[in-house]
């Protein structure tokens, strides 16, 4: 008996852990620019969340519509302003970091299948976690 106890109390505290790990990672107000038609490219924007206890370092970003996704930055060099490629972004616990037309965007690349009304986003973090997006494409 006691141990039927037991277990009915680890399966009652098991059901108020937290949330699976969709919730760690946020991407809030996440959009994608609508593509025109023949256009290899497009960029996304938003602000990604940390709302784990760990910091998060995001290490790579992908897409089963798009045959590439990368992490960019717009900087002023000598006057003019230039699109860098970021191979990692750390996210502290408890932070976000903005995502907008600048700034860090993400650039998606050489469609792979029609878009629709959304893209799916898959974001990899060290020690193999992963979170998956929908973003709407929006025309801005």
């Amino acid at each position: 008996m006691k141990q039927l106890i037991w277990i009915a109390a680890c399966l009652l505290l098991a059901g108020c852990s937290r949330p699976a790990a969709e919730s760690q990672l946020l991407f809030e107000d996440a959009w994608v620019r609508a593509m025109p038609p023949g256009s290899m490219m497009t960029a996304g924007f938003g602000r990604l969340v940390n709302n784990s206890n760990v910091d998060l370092e995001i290490t790579a970003y992908t897409s089963p519509q798009f045959a590439d996704v990368s992490l960019h930055r717009t900087v002023l060099e000598d006057g003019m302003s230039r699109m860098k490629e970021v191979p990692t972004l750390m996210i502290p616990v408890g932070s976000e970091i903005e995502l907008a037309p600048g700034g860090y965007h993400l650039m998606f690349m050489q469609p792979i299948e029609k878009q629709g009304d959304v893209l799916l986003l898959h974001v990899d973090v060290d020690g193999g976690g992963r979170f998956s997006f929908e973003l709407p494409l929006e025309r801005r």
